[in-house]
């Protein structure tokens, strides 16, 4: 059993220990969820050879946690989101795995759709690659997977992305995001 909520609102607390132990678990339960979907997809040699890091996992929270995580992180930078995004983020790095926190700037945008669902959680889990386009590609044409929109999108800090929505292990779809950093 999990308790993705309670390690979310230590993220927001003021105990250091606290903080890293649950961006540990957080990370090691977001990997979970999409650990055998990308093991699959990383068989294939030609994407293989597109993944050029580690996962991250998105963290979907309430205005309100978002600043009392920000704070107590040192007031990282805020990411520039394109605005029909609807959404305010920023990464956690350092003394642990790296997250991206995610919070709605209104009512309308697909993290207050989430956070009204299923409450604080993980949201997305995102895998860079180098080539989005070409990662697409393979993914629909030889996993049979069909994009969640028909071509590359902007994304944070000029990033181009892609969504998959996933069956995960047990039932529900987990999200997964392609992103390729800007050259």
């Amino acid at each position: 059993m999990t308790d993705v909520r309670a390690w979310v609102d230590d993220l927001g607390g003021t105990d250091p220990g606290r903080r890293v132990a649950a961006r540990w678990q957080l990370y090691r339960e977001g990997c979970a969820l999409v650990g055998d979907i990308f093991a699959a997809w990383r068989k294939d040699p030609e994407f293989e050879v597109l993944v050029t890091g580690e996962p991250i996992v998105g963290i979907a929270v309430p205005p309100e946690l978002f600043a009392r995580i920000r704070k107590e992180s040192e007031m990282p930078p805020l990411a520039r989101v394109p605005e029909e995004q609807n959404t305010a983020e920023f990464d956690l790095h350092g003394r642990g795995p790296q997250l991206d926190i995610l919070t709605p700037v209104d009512s309308e945008g697909p993290i207050q759709k989430f956070l009204d669902r299923f409450g604080p959680g993980i949201q997305q889990v995102e895998l860079p690659v180098s080539n989005v386009e070409e990662a697409l590609k393979i993914l629909t044409e030889r996993f049979g997977l069909a994009p969640v929109y028909p071509e590359p999108r902007e994304g944070a800090n000029g990033t181009r992305v892609n969504f998959f929505l996933m069956d995960k292990p047990g039932g529900g779809k987990v999200l997964i995001e392609l992103f390729e950093a800007k050259r």
